[in-house]
């Protein structure tokens, strides 16, 4: 499938998080500072080639989320250009991400781009998920980011594929302990769908339909919805809102059954 035009790169992105929107509804993330670049979960290589190689940046490294082939899918191509680039992964999932060459754990910290970034385990999507933290960033606004893969999405969260929803209850609790201000640069766009989902499960709800109001008219013009923010989604994802596991365990069984 074509990668989709970087025309479509969100209007809400800070100056040093690019998106990449790549296949049917993928978002590489590109960070950058100076002539270095990070890239977070390239599903395929050749538009994360053009666009470093335009903008004449280096590949420092790659952050991988998890080891589906949407998220790993260009790295080892990339690898072929820049040989030197760190490839950051879970230890847990060396037999899936055999390539990496840094193997992190939870509570770890790493340092890039003369950042922090502090690892966080989130398993429940697969049972090797983990997210990265950056406490601090150098964007305009300042505010922290947050590269969560599959585990939260604008107005969702990932299918328990390997995980269960006490896993998932537990992964989302500990994101919305992160501060409200945190950008949430997740790795699908999913937030029309999430929210038309989430406004017909409750349609009462007026932070809801306000948000896919927006969001709505942001894909009409071909904007991304994203980032996020920690505080947007407490206010406007159920699955964050769920008070237990069980609870998000309906929500999710709702959700992979929904047609709407």
């Amino acid at each position: 499938m074509e990668a989709t035009s970087t025309s479509a790169i969100s209007d809400r992105q800070h100056s040093s998080i690019h998106a990449l929107p790549v296949l049917e509804d993928n978002i590489i993330w590109i960070w950058i500072e100076g002539n270095q670049a990070v890239v977070v979960d390239p599903a395929v290589a050749e538009p994360v080639k053009r666009w470093l190689k335009t903008r004449n940046l280096s590949l420092e490294a790659v952050l991988q989320t998890h080891h589906h082939a949407d998220h790993i899918g260009g790295t080892l191509e990339l690898l072929k250009d820049w040989p030197e680039a760190a490839v950051v992964a879970a230890a847990a999932d060396i037999d899936r991400i055999p390539f990496q060459t840094i193997s992190i754990d939870d509570g770890d910290q790493i340092s890039l781009l003369n950042s922090t970034v502090e690892v966080l385990s989130v398993a429940g999507h697969t049972r090797a998920h983990v997210a990265y933290y950056l406490p601090t960033t150098k964007e305009d606004s300042g505010d922290p980011a947050l590269f969560c893969g599959d585990t939260l999405f604008g107005a969702g969260c990932g299918r328990l594929f390997e995980g269960t929803a006490e896993d998932m209850h537990r992964a989302l609790q500990r994101l919305s302990s992160l501060p409200a201000k945190t950008k949430i640069y997740c790795a699908h766009e999913y937030t029309e769908a999430n929210l038309r989902w989430a406004a017909a499960l409750q349609p009462e709800d007026v932070a809801i339909n306000e948000r896919l109001a927006d969001v709505s008219a942001r894909r009409q013009r071909g904007a991304l919805s994203l980032p996020s923010s920690i505080s947007e989604e407490q206010r406007t994802n159920l699955f964050m809102r769920a008070q237990s596991s069980k609870e998000l365990a309906e929500l999710r069984q709702h959700k992979d059954q929904w047609r709407g």
